[in-house]
């Protein structure tokens, strides 16, 4: 028998997130990698034990939960691919948004007082009413994660040791995508000069919200990264340090135009020696 398929939603939930990393830190880092995909509302992050390794992140549109979905299976997330589905029913804020929003009983329910329960584990149940029992359609944890291409976006190149998406080879581009140096209608071409290979990657067009977390998250997962060095009274660049050349091209060429936010598109070139 098979399970039926959660409707989209504008909320997607997440697991087999990193249990290790603190609340306020996982929040930031998934603001990081999401919000490219369009206007996060909120995410919600528990704090007790039953609800360690899982998110939900609140998209306004479901068109952006749809891609960050599809883009993001898989993604590996502080060393730990995410599992991503959508949320079984609408947040709170979505509700209310629709018009559809009705109080839980859980809220009136808290006056009376129940020996065997806690506020946690109230809290607990609230969040997990969204979660789904299964996981139609995931990978197995042997497959690569698939990924899907942008528009605008380069072609995925995965990291050294990495495998590519499934019917696709490092440096492929998918059917419809602009081949290198073909530019988007009105998209003023690049001039990043082309420096000789270093271990140090230049970045640049950062937008301002952009801090050291942000950074070491996206670069964090590419093989001999060091760390990520920002420019004190610049937050438009910043250099991100590896062991070797070869680690840093790799790195360089698979996250080349990576949105961190919509409107931001970085430029990453070798660093000057």
């Amino acid at each position: 028998m098979t399970t039926p398929e959660v409707r989209p939603n504008h909320t997607i939930y997440i697991n087999n997130l990193n249990e290790k990393i603190k609340k306020d830190e996982l929040k930031k880092s998934l603001y990081a990698i999401f919000s490219q995909f369009g206007q996060i509302l909120d995410i919600l992050v528990a704090r007790n034990i039953k609800m360690k390794g899982q998110a939900f992140v609140i998209f306004k549109e479901i068109n952006s939960a749809s891609n960050a979905l599809r883009s993001m299976q898989g993604f590996p997330f502080y060393d730990k691919p995410m599992r991503i589905q959508y949320s079984k029913t609408d947040s709170d804020i979505i509700a209310k948004m629709k018009g559809t929003y009705v109080e839980r009983e859980r809220k009136k329910e808290k006056r009376k007082p129940k020996p065997e329960g806690t506020g946690a584990k109230k809290a607990a149940a609230a969040m997990m009413a969204g979660v789904p029992t299964a996981m139609p359609g995931m990978p197995p944890m042997s497959q690569a994660p698939r990924m899907m291409h942008i528009p605008g976006q380069p072609a995925y190149m995965p990291p050294p040791g990495m495998m590519p998406p499934p019917g696709m080879a490092p440096g492929q581009i998918p059917p419809g995508a602009m081949a290198p140096g073909q530019m988007m209608p009105g998209q003023m071409p690049q001039q990043v000069a082309e420096n000789p290979p270093n271990h140090i990657l230049f970045l640049t067009n950062l937008p301002e919200e952009t801090n050291e977390l942000m950074l070491s998250m996206l670069f964090n997962q590419f093989p001999g990264f060091k760390e990520v060095r920002l420019v004190p009274g610049r937050h438009d660049i910043a250099f991100v340090e590896f062991d070797n050349e070869v680690q840093a091209g790799a790195a360089r060429d698979s996250l080349q135009g990576f949105k961190i936010t919509q409107t931001h598109a970085m430029k990453i070139s070798f660093a000057k020696k």
